[in-house]
């Protein structure tokens, strides 16, 4: 391959390296001392940066969950249960409220938040009248009970 002039064969670093370290220093202009000026430092400094807001989108994730439980078990004290049984008899309801909705309308709606808890303790009465019973043994079943009869 033959080049007959001394600029098509050399690489240019001119413009390109300019926009790219003023692309840089412009993420650093926030920080303080040699770190928004020089770009080995700049570079250094917006890498750890970019990792730090990384990490603070997944905890701040968690936190709102948390934040939302925590809600949520407020308003359902008032109504005389506990969170987890809220959470487990509305799943047993088919009602599909994630908890930062049911955290807003436990601020924002309370009757609609009690509508969802009675609703709950409701399920939560069935299901302990269906795990009593009636005392009687449904037939077919054989039990100790019945062999001793």
């Amino acid at each position: 391959m033959v080049f007959l002039t001394l600029s098509c064969w050399t690489r240019s670093r001119g413009p390109d390296r300019y926009w790219k370290v003023q692309e840089l220093l412009k993420n650093a202009r926030h920080f303080r001392g040699r770190k928004n000026r020089c770009y080995k430092l700049a570079a250094r400094a917006v890498r750890r940066a970019f990792v730090y807001a990384t990490k603070a989108r997944k905890f701040k994730r968690r936190s709102m969950r948390s934040l939302w439980i925590t809600r949520i078990a407020a308003a359902t004290r008032e109504h005389g249960m506990k969170y987890p049984l809220l959470i487990h008899n509305l799943v047993k309801c088919s009602v599909q409220l994630n908890r930062r909705i049911l955290s807003e309308l436990a601020i924002t709606e309370p009757r609609t938040f009690q509508a969802l808890a009675t609703l709950a303790r409701a399920r939560q009465q069935e299901g302990l009248r269906a795990a009593l019973g009636d005392g009687k043994e449904p037939a077919g079943v054989f039990s100790r009970i019945t062999q001793l009869q």
